[in-house]
């Protein structure tokens, strides 16, 4: 609207003065402490996704392993039953903290907020560990079962210990994926932004001021025509 409306006995400022309205707005955002949790909600709403379904399929995995313990042969199942469940506890534990710090708004600072908030720093780190973990339970699985006694026992062991390392791998793998991701991301906002500021840097310089210089023989002519047209409409 600056751009577009001005009136006539307003002042002419250069267009490169006037502030960008995404600028504009992200200022007034960066006020406001209570947006700063939901200032990506795309970003927020797919690490949120992601930890709520880690939670289900750990939570489902160490339930269901700890349930079918019943002989001794089973104590592999219990280990590796209670450390799905715990490591479904840990990001559990990490979301309603976050919920919890959110809704008492007792933090103001702008860095602690990016790394508690969802879809913040502290989410892929806690994802990425959480899957070097199971990756970890299923490589010790795998080599207990290819060094122990062959048997019934030990073929649920070896499946579970390589379903365990692919869901470990694949977690780990989406983690670094998102991390690139996030990092092209950024690189481009950045170059975007040096793009702008050279363009304008640009337009402030093509802006030059123009000086007309009337000389003294141009200004006796001027006279002249002028006397001759007056005499002449006598």
């Amino acid at each position: 609207m600056q751009a577009f409306y001005q009136p006539r006995h307003a002042i002419r400022h250069p267009s490169g003065l006037y502030l960008d309205p995404t600028l504009m707005q992200r200022r007034v955002l960066e006020d406001q402490v209570e947006l700063w949790w939901s200032r990506e909600p795309r970003r927020s709403l797919l690490c949120y996704c992601a930890s709520v379904a880690l939670i289900v399929g750990l939570g489902l995995g160490g339930v269901g392993l700890l349930s079918t313990t019943t002989s001794l042969s089973g104590e592999w199942r219990l280990g590796v039953g209670t450390t799905l469940c715990l490591l479904a506890l840990a990001v559990l534990l990490k979301q309603l903290l976050s919920s919890a710090i959110q809704d008492m708004n007792c933090v103001r600072s702008w860095r602690r907020i990016d790394q508690l908030k969802s879809g913040g720093r502290a989410d892929p780190a806690l994802m990425l560990a959480v899957g070097l973990a199971v990756m970890l339970c299923g490589t010790v699985l795998l080599c207990v079962a290819t060094v122990g006694s062959k048997g019934h026992d030990s073929k649920e062991m070896m499946v579970s210990g390589l379903v365990l390392m692919a869901a470990g791998t694949g977690m780990a793998l989406a983690v670094v994926g998102y991390g690139v991701l996030i990092l092209l991301r950024r690189r481009r906002e950045q170059r975007r932004r040096m793009m702008m500021r050279m363009s304008r840097a640009r337009r402030l310089g093509s802006q030059t001021i123009r000086v007309f210089s009337v000389s003294g023989g141009q200004s006796s002519q001027a006279r002249r025509e002028t006397s001759s047209s007056r005499t002449s409409l006598i």
